[in-house]
């Protein structure tokens, strides 16, 4: 465990395992790097792998107000220079934000799953305003219920009555992730309006210059294929990869059908760049 100063003087907490070329993981919402560490150790043989916790998490410094893209890249920079590390992996909105990140910083290689960007108005948005709305009610379980429900539509309990979702839902905050997750959900809210707040045509991410892997589940949230299609089409170098039997929690369940692929991306040579799709 090393901690290394922010930009704005802040502390980051790194946690870095294994040995071999750096990599770094942008972890999603609604949790922390605890549920990484599979991913972390399932290729600690061949890579160092570092993670540190976001902003307003566990060991992370407060996020500061309000909330922004450039908090979020600034602080990857600082740990992308600490570890003298050029590949990162992102998971959903980590993945949004690596993007983000990868216009702007030395990023080499990219590996993104589940990626939460919306390309077109591709990602689902219209319920946020009821959970944030109940949320801001004090009503966390009917927030995370309506949450839940709007990001994975493919779910068959997604479609039961809310009532039933609801009582669903308070039963699952009371297990330690659900804690977690729940305690996160104004975080999760505010990172999903950011999220929608970018949205635009897939060629706003053209300026990506990194080797990028675009990956997904198959049985996972199904728009992400299809931005993953669309992202793939603008940018330089981006390949696309369904995991079969894939969830959202795909990459942290950390099994040979996602990890062999990473480590497939991130141990060959970089590719020269090509230009720019007209």
């Amino acid at each position: 465990m090393e901690r290394i100063r922010a930009r704005d003087g802040a502390t980051i907490v790194l946690h870095s395992t294994g040995a071999g070329p750096g990599i770094v993981v942008v972890h999603g919402g609604g949790v922390t790097i605890d549920v990484y560490r599979r991913l972390a150790v399932a290729l600690a043989d061949r890579f160092t792998m570092h993670l540190y916790n976001r902003r307003g998490r566990a060991d992370a410094p407060p996020r500061t107000l309000p909330y922004t893209v450039d908090q979020e890249v600034d602080d990857l920079a600082a740990v992308l220079e600490h570890t003298g590390t050029c590949d990162v992996i992102g998971h959903s909105s980590g993945g949004f934000l690596a993007l983000e990140a990868a216009l702007r910083l030395p990023i080499e290689r990219l590996a993104v799953y589940d990626a939460a960007i919306s390309i077109d108005g591709g990602f689902p948005s219209a319920w946020l305003a009821p959970a944030r709305a109940a949320l801001k009610a004090g009503d966390t379980a009917r927030s995370m219920a309506i949450t839940t429900a709007g990001i994975n539509p493919q779910m068959a309990a997604g479609r039961l009555p809310l009532r039933i979702r609801v009582a669903l839902i308070r039963a699952f905050l009371r297990t330690p992730i659900g804690r977690t997750m729940g305690d996160l959900l104004p975080a999760t809210l505010d990172e999903t309006a950011l999220i929608v707040a970018h949205d635009g045509p897939a060629t706003r991410w053209a300026g990506v210059n990194a080797e990028v892997l675009l990956a997904c589940g198959g049985n996972g949230p199904p728009y992400y294929q299809d931005l993953n299609a669309a992202l793939a089409s603008a940018l330089p170098r981006a390949r696309t990869l369904t995991i079969p039997g894939g969830g959202h929690d795909a990459i942290n369940r950390a099994r040979p059908r996602i990890v062999d692929p990473l480590a497939e991306f991130f141990g060959a040579p970089v590719t020269p760049e090509r230009s720019p799709r007209p």
